[in-house]
């Protein structure tokens, strides 16, 4: 799949790679500051004079872009006299330039859509920072001083890689992941694991679970994207069951105010100074138990707003093998199968990402509240 494609993604198996692709892209990647109100959209449906006309286009868009274009946001944008497909990824942060949003939009014929986004955008006056990415427009942020900071992600990974080999020798790539709205990879830390999770698993042990115990190795995973306003992110999890487990909220620097790769870095060693008391998190589910688990799981589900379907899938499972009181460590540990059963779905990896985070919010809950003899609707 060609990288100018909206829907581009890549996999990696080893850390050089990774490290390799984003130092490429980083040099590749073209960061321009314009007015807002100098921003003019055209449209690129397959009906826009533009769409056949590949010389109104910057040197390096090819026509693979501009078709790409057409079937997914159907705009371009023009800039020092020429013109740039615009990404997908782009468009929030374009709308948020021209202070409008709404249902309608996307539904409007793209010439009518250009005419309004232009009709706002020149209404602005402040700076507006783009990033020009493998032949498209990819993000149209906000320019100001203290409004979007450029992080790159080789930068980012490489103080990260640092960092672990530095504190924990012996950690091991599991493996990352790249599309145009979103960064991440993960890491095992095998060598700490009686560090790290030693009470936890003598804890699993006298609860007759030595073999989930046996299965389960620390680790950390990554995330960032410089299209978005997500955060450089980086969350403890648990390796071992059908999918990866997050072990509490992320320590997360934002693309914002002035943040720079340092204030990255020092993040990093909250995150590792806190894992063991993430850990503990979990220890404390093994002591709360529930007399009516299937409901609670249920309603902590819905609390957290996990995609319905795929809850009641792993609901039903659960309920199946679940024959008596349980621990909210069972509900949390059979709410893992929710990403697992989207993953095989086929779901983007952003959304997979998205609701691990979410279900982590679990660990700090008060499952009194949602374990109730009531039935549940949902």
């Amino acid at each position: 799949m060609t990288t100018c494609k909206d829907n581009y993604f890549t996999t990696f198996s080893d850390y050089p790679a990774m490290l390799g692709y984003h130092e490429s892209q980083s040099q590749n990647s073209q960061w321009r500051r314009r007015r807002v109100k100098d921003l003019r959209i055209e449209p690129l449906d397959k009906d826009a004079p533009l769409y056949s006309d590949l010389t109104m286009f910057a040197p390096g868009v090819t026509s693979e872009a501009v078709q790409d274009t057409a079937h997914n946001l159907g705009l371009a944008m023009k800039m020092d006299g020429s013109y740039y497909p615009v990404r997908d990824t782009a468009y929030k942060s374009l709308l948020g330039r021209a202070r409008i949003n709404g249902t309608a939009l996307p539904k409007l014929k793209r010439d009518v859509l250009a005419n309004v986004l232009n009709a706002c955008l020149k209404l602005y006056g402040e700076e507006a920072l783009l990033l020009i990415r493998d032949e498209k427009v990819s993000a149209v942020h906000s320019g100001g001083a203290t409004d979007y900071a450029v992080l790159p992600v080789d930068k980012l990974l490489m103080v990260l890689h640092d960092n672990l080999d530095s504190r924990f020798p012996g950690n091991e790539f599991k493996g990352g992941y790249c599309d145009h709205s979103l960064v991440s990879a993960a890491w095992l830390m095998p060598d700490q694991k009686e560090d790290l999770l030693g009470t936890y698993s003598k804890l699993l042990a006298a609860q007759g679970k030595a073999h989930l115990a046996a299965k389960l190795t620390p680790g950390i995973r990554f995330m960032t994207s410089d299209t978005g306003m997500a955060s450089a992110k980086v969350s403890a999890l648990l390796e071992g069951g059908e999918f990866p487990i997050l072990i509490g909220e992320c320590v997360a620097v934002d693309h914002r105010k002035g943040h720079t790769v340092e204030d990255f870095e020092k993040t990093l060693d909250q995150l590792f100074a806190q894992f063991g008391s993430l850990v503990a998190k979990l220890e404390k589910l093994l002591e709360i138990d529930l007399d009516y688990p299937v409901n609670a799981m249920t309603r902590v589900c819905q609390k957290l707003g996990l995609p319905k379907k795929a809850a009641l899938e792993a609901i039903a499972m659960f309920e199946t093998a679940c024959s008596g009181p349980a621990t909210a460590h069972d509900v949390y540990f059979a709410m893992q199968e929710i990403p697992f059963i989207l993953k095989t779905q086929g779901t983007p990896e952003s959304k997979l990402l998205s609701v691990q985070e979410s279900m982590a919010r679990a660990l700090t809950l008060r499952w009194s509240d949602y374990d109730l003899a009531k039935g549940v609707n949902w």
